[in-house]
């Protein structure tokens, strides 16, 4: 009957191996992706960040013309007066 036992106890013991080892595999397989995703993110961040600047400038640029634009109509509206 101990054999038994011990037969039980080491098939126990080899499941849970296993177990440990297929969870260990996940981890390292979520571990790998999350550096992935980390990665994507600060890609995706440093573009982000890229296009703000743009944005910024463009803006600036856009009033510069539009303050152009308005000297201009007020040169032209003086003129035809």
């Amino acid at each position: 009957m101990s054999l038994e036992i011990l037969s039980q106890l080491e098939t126990k013991i080899q499941q849970t191996v296993n177990t440990i080892q297929l969870l260990q595999q996940e981890i390292n397989a979520l571990q790998q992706k999350n550096q992935e995703l980390e990665l994507l993110i600060t890609e995706e961040s440093d573009e982000v960040q890229s296009l703000r600047k743009q944005n910024e400038e463009l803006k600036q640029e856009q009033a510069v013309w539009q303050e152009r634009i308005s000297s201009l109509l007020n040169k032209i509206g003086g003129i035809s007066q």
